[in-house]
């Protein structure tokens, strides 16, 4: 009998099933792959997704309906960002198709701080918040911290402490919602730093699968456990 496994029992009310999920192909992936320097157009501001983006958007929604999770869904927080929102709405919104099956899907919530890593580029700046709820009238924007953007610094970009320190906040923030299972859909480096702090504890081996870089549109589930 193999008698090395770790495995120890956790009360059901204090874990949470979270999927986490990068928005689909955005133009600043397409245009920064081919020159790192358009990351700096203007032309790039709060990017939207590629052609590319927006199917690998519907092949993920086919998935999710398909195996029955967009049923599990509780609730799903996405990044401000016009990619993410589009991949959130994209693979989990309400649409008539959804209405007519009889199927509820989860409230959508905007929250600041699991955006993408601020400053610099205007690939990484929001639109207005009035502008946003026009384009998603059914994403829910009263977490947001104003009309404007007044996080991203034309001048500084953000640290990877920093970083970390607000996927800190976020989860902390995670903690204190009722439901037990939740979409989070944001960005790759801004997931990686979640991984990052939840798999501390976790096996060399495990932590480096868990943490790897995530494609776009790829949908990584995690069980998370308050030990406190």
């Amino acid at each position: 009998m193999n008698t090395t496994a770790a495995q120890f029992p956790y009360p059901w009310q204090r874990c949470k099933i979270v999927h986490l999920v990068r928005h689909g192909q955005a133009m600043h992936n397409v245009e920064g792959d081919i020159n790192r320097e358009a990351l700096l157009s203007p032309h790039l501001f709060d990017a939207e997704l590629s052609p590319l983006g927006r199917h690998q958007v519907g092949k993920l929604r086919e998935d999710v309906h398909a195996s029955g999770l967009l049923k599990r869904i509780e609730l799903v927080i996405t990044s401000p960002l016009y990619r993410t929102m589009q991949t959130a709405f994209g693979v989990f919104g309400s649409t008539e198709s959804n209405e007519d099956a009889g199927v509820n899907c989860p409230k959508i919530m905007a929250v600041e701080l699991c955006r993408d890593r601020m400053g610099v580029r205007p690939c990484d700046m929001r639109r207005r918040v009035s502008e946003c709820q026009a384009l998603f009238p059914s994403i829910d924007f009263s977490m947001m911290d104003g009309e404007e953007d007044n996080m991203w610094n034309p001048d500084f970009r953000e640290s990877e402490e920093e970083m970390a320190a607000r996927m800190g906040l976020l989860m902390n923030w995670l903690w204190t919602r009722p439901e037990q299972e939740i979409v989070i859909v944001s960005h790759g480096i801004m997931l990686q730093h979640i991984l990052y702090r939840l798999g501390n504890d976790c096996h060399q081996s495990v932590r480096t699968a868990l943490c790897k870089r995530f494609d776009n549109c790829e949908l990584r589930s995690v069980v998370i456990v308050d030990k406190r």
